[in-house]
């Protein structure tokens, strides 16, 4: 899984962030999407795009300056981290850290 951030030119305030989940962690997996703080914890209003390689990925512009909690939810049943998140954070309601990207 990876992140990759870009400040664009045009708007200094925004930051655009690539979440990625490569072939390796995605195996076997039909659908996966995004639910954090920037989309009020929505498991269908971010979904991630499976690239010929088999990974799957989206990019989502976010306020720079902040932080965002997130995890990625594998074909509507599995919750699963980023392994290349900026830090953990143990979640309010439930048993388990959510990821976090600093803008």
């Amino acid at each position: 899984m990876a992140l990759k951030k870009s400040y664009p030119k045009k708007d200094p305030t925004k930051c655009k962030v690539t979440f990625t989940v490569e072939a390796e962690a995605a195996r076997d997996v039909k659908t996966i999407t995004i639910a954090g703080d920037f989309n009020s914890w929505s498991s269908t209003a971010n979904p991630l795009k499976q690239g010929k390689d088999g990974s799957f990925s989206v990019t989502i512009e976010l306020e720079k300056g902040k932080e965002y909690q997130f995890r990625y939810l594998l074909d509507g049943k599995r919750w699963e981290n980023d392994w290349a998140a900026d830090k953990y954070i143990p979640a309010p309601f439930s048993h388990t850290d959510n990821s976090v990207v600093i803008c």
